[in-house]
């Protein structure tokens, strides 16, 4: 049972990236998948979360407008689209899934398997 994040790098101010949940070892389609992130010297935050089927959406306050997730269950794949990037969304962003989650949240405590983590830096 395998989370793997993929899509990370180095953007400057303004600039977007998308970033990538892939699953291996397990039916995707039955979990809702949530993005964390960790900033140094920061707690983990709850970013966005997408339920089993796609129909419900979360965003934290401060990247709603900006990013959006969405998922391809047919590629196991998860999505997260960001765009206008703000220095303050440099972290180490990772995907959760969680099977008995009912709609979308991003309590972390729900959450079953976790990826590594991918980089997420936005520079000048």
């Amino acid at each position: 049972l395998q989370l793997v994040e993929s899509g990370g790098g180095l953007v400057q101010p303004g600039g977007s990236l998308r970033l990538s949940c892939a699953a291996s070892g397990f039916p995707l389609d039955q979990y809702t998948i949530g993005w964390f992130r960790q900033a140094p010297g920061k707690e983990r935050e709850g970013v966005s979360s997408i339920s089993s089927s796609g129909t419900d959406t979360y965003y934290t306050k401060s990247v709603k407008g900006r990013f959006t997730i969405s998922r391809d269950n047919a590629k196991s794949t998860v999505y997260l689209q960001m765009n206008s990037l703000k220095p303050e969304d440099t972290a180490v962003y990772y995907c959760a899934a969680g099977l008995k989650i009912v709609g979308a949240t991003v309590i972390a405590d729900m959450y079953d398997y976790w990826g590594q983590g991918t980089q997420v830096t936005v520079s000048s």
